[in-house]
C-alpha cells in the first residue's frame, strides 16, 4: 500500500525539491502552499502522515494541526520549525505532534524520519500487536486507546510507543538515549526536550492510578515504577 502525505510548505523551491525526494521514495504527495489550503483538503482526503511548516500564509501550521488531532488522534504530524524558534518545537509537541525537524534539513534525514514514523503506524505496521496492562489502566497499543474503568483515552503514535516501551519494562531504568533510539529513532539533544514533553503527558494520562509512577532517574533516564 502507497503511504499518503499531507505536504504543507509554502517555499517554491524547498517544496519541489522534497516533493520530488518522497515520490520517488513511493510515496504519494498532496501538497499545499498554505494553511487555508490545508485546512479544506484534511476533512476531503486521507492521509497516513502530515509534514507541516511552522510559518505558512493564511493559516499558520499550528492551527492546522489542532484541526487535525481534534478528528484524528493517530495519524503521525511532523513540524518543520526554524531552527531558533525552540518554543515553537515544543509548543508544537503540546498540540500533539510527533516531532519535529529543524530546517534547514537534509531529505535524507526528512525520509528517515517520514519511515519510522510510517513504520509505526498503520501503513506499514511492524511492531506487534498487543494488549498491556498497567495498573488499573490497559493499554491497547495496536489502536493508541489507553483503559481506565469504563473511559478510553486516544493516544498519539508517539505516546502509545513510549508508554508500550515502559509497559514491556516496568520497574526498570530506561536510559534516555535508549528511549529516544527505539521511540524517535535518533538521540539528540532536542529530542531529548521532546523526550521531556512526552514523559509529562505519561505522568499526567497516568495519574489515576496511584501505584503508577514515572521516575525521573537524575542524569541516566526513567522508570515505570508499577506494582505487579
Amino acid at each position: 500500500m502507497k503511504a499518503h502525505i499531507l505536504y504543507v510548505e509554502d517555499d517554491e523551491s524547498l517544496s519541489f525539491v522534497t516533493r520530488d525526494n518522497l515520490e520517488l521514495q513511493g510515496y504519494e504527495i498532496t501538497h499545499c502552499t498554505d494553511g487555508k489550503k490545508a485546512l479544506a483538503t484534511i476533512h476531503e482526503q486521507d492521509f497516513d502522515l502530515c509534514i507541516l511548516d511552522v510559518m505558512l500564509p493564511e493559516v499558520d501550521g499550528f492551527t492546522v494541526a489542532r484541526e487535525i488531532r481534534q478528528y484524528d488522534k493517530e495519524i503521525p504530524i511532523l513540524f518543520l520549525t526554524a531552527k531558533s524558534l525552540k518554543e515553537d518545537r515544543l509548543h508544537g509537541l503540546r498540540l500533539g505532534a510527533d516531532d519535529y525537524i529543524t530546517k534547514p534539513f537534509s531529505i535524507e534525514e526528512l525520509i528517515l524520519k517520514v519511515e519510522v514514523f510510517l513504520r509505526r503506524s498503520k501503513i506499514n505496521p511492524t511492531s506487534s500487536p498487543g494488549r498491556f496492562r498497567l495498573g488499573q489502566f490497559e493499554l491497547d497499543h495496536e489502536n493508541l486507546s489507553l483503559f481506565h474503568d469504563t473511559k478510553s483515552l486516544q493516544l498519539t503514535q508517539k505516546e502509545a510507543d513510549l508508554l508500550k516501551l515502559f509497559a514491556e519494562n516496568p520497574n526498570q531504568v530506561l536510559k534516555r538515549s535508549d528511549i529516544l533510539k527505539q521511540v524517535w529513532g535518533d538521540d539528540d539533544y532536542f529530542l531529548g526536550r521532546s523526550l521531556d514533553v512526552f514523559i509529562s503527558r505519561l505522568r499526567k494520562y497516568l495519574r489515576a492510578d496511584d501505584t503508577l509512577k514515572v521516575e525521573n532517574i537524575h542524569g541516566v533516564g526513567f522508570r515505570l515504577k508499577a506494582e505487579l
